[in-house]
């Protein structure tokens, strides 16, 4: 039996995208028990771990759609998000001594502004997110996110 735990968020443009994720999940899993609870912080939504068996197995990374923000506009909290994500990423390029892209793109930024990630592991449901990004990091993103 293995543990999944998933955010559904409640606000108009993020209740779609999570729904599909957990039916994705849901088509690939037989779930076996289920706890929920009600967040509300900065954003309200739900938190919900499932204890699952796989049916499948493993479904290559490459068939997952990951969530990549495009052609969105961001609210007033996102974009204090992003230009705060924009600041790390400048100081550990200059740190690392390397262009700012291979940190992270201004792209995936944005997606991570959007989508707010609550833990390192749901990074991973960003487009451009892979373990050494994740690895490297992971905890300083969603510190930013959590401060701002």
């Amino acid at each position: 039996m293995k543990v999944k735990v998933m955010k559904i968020r409640i606000a108009d443009d993020m209740v779609q995208k999570d729904q599909q994720h957990l039916d994705d999940f849901l088509r690939n899993n037989e779930v076996l028990k289920f706890e929920s609870a009600f967040v509300s912080a900065k954003e309200s939504y739900w938190s919900v771990i499932l204890y699952y068996n796989e049916i499948l197995q493993k479904v290559s990374e490459a068939k997952l759609e990951k969530y990549a923000a495009e052609n969105e506009t961001l609210s007033p909290d996102e974009i204090r998000i992003l230009d705060s994500l924009k600041i790390w990423r400048s100081e550990k390029a200059r740190e690392q001594k390397l262009p700012t892209y291979f940190i992270a793109t201004n792209k995936e930024l944005f997606s991570v502004a959007k989508y707010k990630p609550a833990r390192k592991e749901e990074l991973q449901e960003i487009k451009g997110f892979g373990k050494h990004k994740i690895e490297n990091y992971g905890e300083e993103i969603i510190g930013i996110i959590e401060s701002v």
